[in-house]
């Protein structure tokens, strides 16, 4: 027997409907017959995340501490093996991808610190810091082919602005959205060809175990793959944790190690992307309105 928490099955019924909740049904009988497959025994109470549940495990065959992640396929989840592979040939710091099931999109990982997430720094500006050297490494690797492209996303959301930011009701709002959407025209000519995380805030960082030969480390994980520019990768840096008073200099700090200094405007305009995807989505979801911590970053990235 499995734990399934309560907040999993929640979230994937509000968010998946019936094929949530078919997802978490499964979730006893996948687990029983991957921990057989794979020649694993459980390894303490199970954890979660908005889409997939985690199990503790270690390999009977060798005694190493690993992890076993299931999760629905679909498009944000198909391509995670793919650029954990290319960060490990890369030597890149995500996550060691140690086996996958094609069929459920379950996947096998080493094993990483989940008392130690890079969200409980005391300093977070040194937090901020780390993220940014490790997504250097992250966006230094060429996106391997097939993978989903930043140029379709701005494609589509581009195409959805008429339509979605008319349902907003505060003017305000539509007005930031139609700025977002303007910064966004201008660089979705060149959308970029680096393999990025999507998701990278400061609980997509754990500490390296020592039992990995990972000690002193920080590696990333629960990656969204997608093929496109650096500059879309800095808005959950700036979300999560929120510090209004922060945005800017976190931007920088950020830009500068990417090495984005002289492509600044073009980071800032796909963060402001960033910002109009989200607001496209809650728009469309009936929120009917821009999240305030949102709508502060492009404004201050804005100048206003």
């Amino acid at each position: 027997m499995i734990d399934i928490p309560e907040e999993l099955a929640a979230t994937q019924s509000r968010f998946n409907g019936a094929a949530g909740r078919v997802f978490v049904a499964g979730l006893p009988d996948l687990a029983a017959r991957l921990l057989e497959r794979w020649g694993l025994r459980p390894d303490g109470p199970s954890m979660y995340g908005m889409c997939a549940l985690v199990l503790p495990v270690v390999r009977e065959a060798d005694g190493r501490p690993a992890a076993l992640k299931l999760q629905a396929v679909d498009e944000e989840t198909a391509d995670e093996p793919v650029a954990l592979r290319a960060w490990s040939a890369a030597g890149a710091g995500a996550v060691e991808l140690l086996d996958h099931d094609p069929e459920s999109g379950a996947l096998l990982l080493e094993r990483l610190d989940e008392r130690r997430p890079l969200s409980g720094e005391a300093d977070v500006r040194e937090a901020v810091k780390v993220l940014g050297a490790v997504l250097a490494r992250l966006v230094a690797v060429p996106a391997p082919d097939g993978l989903r492209t930043l140029g379709g996303v701005a494609e589509r959301m581009l195409a959805a602005v008429p339509e979605r930011v008319g349902l907003l009701p505060d003017a305000a709002d539509r007005r930031l959205l139609a700025d977002c959407a303007a910064a966004v025209r201008e660089v979705a000519g060149e959308p970029g060809d680096r393999l990025l995380h999507w998701d990278l805030h400061y609980d997509n960082i754990l500490a390296g175990r020592a039992d990995a030969g990972r000690a002193g480390e920080w590696v990333a994980l629960d990656t969204k793959p997608l093929a496109g520019d650096p500059g879309f990768e800095l808005f959950p840096a700036l979300d999560n944790l929120f510090d209004a008073e922060e945005v800017v200099w976190r931007f920088d700090a950020l830009t500068e190690a990417l090495g984005l200094e002289r492509d600044r405007e073009r980071a800032r305009a796909w963060t402001l992307g960033r910002v109009l995807q989200n607001g496209l989505w809650a728009a469309g979801s009936g929120e009917g309105r821009v999240s305030p911590d949102h709508a502060e970053i492009a404004r201050r990235l804005l100048g206003r």
